[in-house]
């Protein structure tokens, strides 16, 4: 891809970002701020605590899927720095007022630490892809409640999603040359992504949980897995206000909650997300000078 095509790809994805945030807004103004407040209200402040416990150990689940990945192709980094790097691209992703991905912030802190770039981002590509793996496994549970309902089922952009999927598939039989000859290291980064997974899930339903909605845990699993297949399509930079409005119209379409605790619980998930990712605010500053330094050379 050549850099014109590149900046018109991320000029379209800032517009789309902004659309979406801009949705979002209106949603937000449509309900009533007496029942926002009133939602948040009702949450159990323990339950929201427990939310970002449960998410910092999802977090660690995701440092090691990634350490297992770059031990297992003999790369010799410490379990501190795989936690200080991926901690950092969380953050990026979040913060970063750009197009950076937090993958291109891990790749350039493991080549500032000297580590082998090729391995280096074939693990990244590997860990991503795993990642998604593991959510084919939860989206049954969303589809069938989806296709149960005709009013969903017009709504979700199926032909999008599916083409996200199918080149998943074809991309994971090209990505894994390095590891191919090791099953025990993908089984392992497989059971990480698992956990990963299964905490995300308890937090959305701890949130529920906190507002004395009831819904069944592996509803949830299909749900944001849906969610996280939307994310995907790259009209927005890391998902924002697509994953919440996306979240929203499932939780109150087959979740049965009413808008406002589903734009609730949707804001408050994004809100985790971040706050679980602060550690890496303490080395993004030197990671970032290593790749302005890189441009420069390059320029």
């Amino acid at each position: 891809m050549n850099q014109k095509n590149e900046r018109n790809q991320n000029l379209w994805r800032l517009a789309g970002t902004l659309l979406a945030l801009v949705l979002l807004f209106l949603l937000i103004q449509e309900e009533s701020s007496t029942e926002i407040i009133s939602a948040l209200k009702d949450i159990d402040p323990l339950y929201f605590i427990l939310g970002i416990i449960v998410m910092l150990i999802s977090r660690m689940f995701v440092i090691l899927r990634w350490h297992v990945l770059l031990r297992s192709a003999q790369v010799n980094i410490p379990f501190l720095q795989t936690a200080m790097l991926t901690f950092t691209g969380l953050f990026s992703s979040n913060f970063l007022p750009t197009t950076i991905g937090g993958d291109v912030v891990r790749l350039t802190g493991a080549m500032q630490l000297g580590y082998d770039r090729a391995i280096c981002l074939a693990s990244l590509v590997a860990d991503r892809l795993i990642g998604m793996a593991g959510m084919l496994f939860a989206l049954p549970f969303g589809l069938l409640p989806v296709l149960s309902n005709p009013d969903s089922l017009q709504a979700l952009t199926f032909a999008s999603l599916f083409e996200n999927v199918r080149s998943f598939i074809q991309r994971i039989l090209t990505a894994f040359s390095i590891w191919i000859k090791r099953p025990k290291a993908l089984i392992s980064s497989l059971l990480f992504t698992f956990g990963n997974m299964a905490c995300i899930f308890a937090a959305i339903y701890l949130l529920a949980e906190g507002m004395s909605d009831h819904l069944s845990y592996w509803l949830i699993a299909g749900l944001w897995s849906l969610t996280y297949f939307v994310t995907l399509i790259p009209i927005s930079i890391n998902g924002y206000g697509v994953q919440e409005l996306s979240l929203t119209f499932l939780l109150s379409r087959l979740g049965g909650l009413t808008h406002a605790e589903s734009l609730t619980i949707a804001i408050l998930i994004r809100i985790l997300f971040i706050v679980t990712s602060l550690p890496g605010a303490f080395f993004l500053p030197s990671i970032l000078a290593a790749m302005n330094k890189k441009q420069d050379t390059s320029n």
